[in-house]
């Protein structure tokens, strides 16, 4: 039988959880003599679907959807790599129109934190086709938005994981190289309003009114790679239209509300943009640090006068070092 561990389940932030263990030990049972049946409750303005035995088991669940829809914390971990060190195998495999390998990169980085300085050593690489140019550059947009996560120049210095109010800045940018940085937040920090972006703008936001119209949204409890969490869905309803957001799920830990994983998809074909793309990410608490160990990306997307780009890319990051 699946053991769950739940330190300090009421402690400063138990208000959101008080119920929870009840619910865990009962649901145990439960789960082996009957099927859940769902239920669909209003908090606020947001309609949720719940296992009935979470809603026998008193949790606040208007507080934790509002600590859901503030989260920060993948945001987060995603610029807290620009602060520590770490290593990251990395595979790019771009494709042709029938699905077949046309360019690939293989590599093996390591990242090195020095005071407030971040630089690079490459340990091995190999490419394929026309992966990089003669200055060793990414011939692809897709290679391009990679290096700006994992990939760093130099020395870079003066860098913060602080996330602040997360609103995206793009000033001193223009051109192709906002796009890339307005598709860089797209892809890497879904479901929030990204300014900028013609057309789809106004889609992206997954809790204003409009998405409450074209969404639903569950909760269960799961265990996720050792880890009691809340897995929180996003999807779209039978007669949603005019969606860029196709679908979401998240796993926050149950005890301090640390996003562990997501997976998301998204489409979009019209105007300067068309993408199609599918991630999955998953997290890991370093000595207490909040940082992605393993992205997948597989998709296809395209930016006026640059055409279409089908590839998918992998990286896996280990041997992190947190040292200030």
């Amino acid at each position: 039988m699946q053991k769950f561990c739940f330190r300090n389940i009421f402690s400063q932030k138990g208000n959101i959880f008080r119920g929870f263990a009840f619910f865990v030990f009962s649901s145990l049972f439960i789960n082996t003599i009957n099927a859940q049946t769902d239920t669909t409750i209003l908090v606020e303005k947001d309609s949720l679907t719940l296992p009935s035995v979470i809603v026998r088991s008193g949790l606040n669940t208007g507080s934790l959807l509002r600590r859901i829809k503030q989260d920060s914390t993948f945001y987060k971990a995603f610029k807290t790599l620009h602060v520590v060190g770490y290593v990251a195998d990395n595979n790019i495999t771009m494709k042709d129109k029938k699905g077949s390998p046309k360019a690939t990169y293989q590599s093996k980085i390591k990242q090195i934190r020095s005071g407030s300085c971040r630089s690079m050593e490459v340990l091995s690489q190999q490419t394929t086709g026309d992966m990089l140019d003669k200055n060793g550059k990414f011939n692809y947009m897709t290679g391009q938005m990679f290096a700006g996560l994992f990939l760093t120049e130099g020395k870079v210095c003066g860098e913060s994981n602080i996330v602040g109010n997360m609103q995206f800045d793009f000033s001193g940018k223009s051109g192709i190289d906002k796009h890339k940085e307005q598709l860089k937040m797209l892809f890497f920090n879904p479901g929030r309003k990204i300014p900028g972006i013609p057309f789809i703008g106004n889609k992206l936001d997954l809790y204003d009114d409009n998405a409450r119209e074209k969404y639903n949204y569950r909760l269960d409890t799961v265990n996720f790679f050792g880890h009691s969490t809340y897995r929180f869905s996003i999807t779209p309803k039978p007669d949603a239209g005019g969606i860029v957001i196709d679908n979401m799920t998240t796993w926050f830990d149950a005890e301090t509300l640390d996003v562990l994983g997501r997976t998301y998809a998204m489409s979009y074909h019209a105007g300067l943009y068309g993408f199609d793309v599918k991630m999955n990410v998953r997290l890991s608490n370093i000595k207490g640090v909040l940082v992605p160990v393993d992205m997948q990306y597989d998709g296809n997307w395209s930016v006026v006068l640059k055409g279409r780009e089908i590839g998918t890319f992998h990286a896996k990051l280990s041997d992190f070092d947190m040292k200030k």
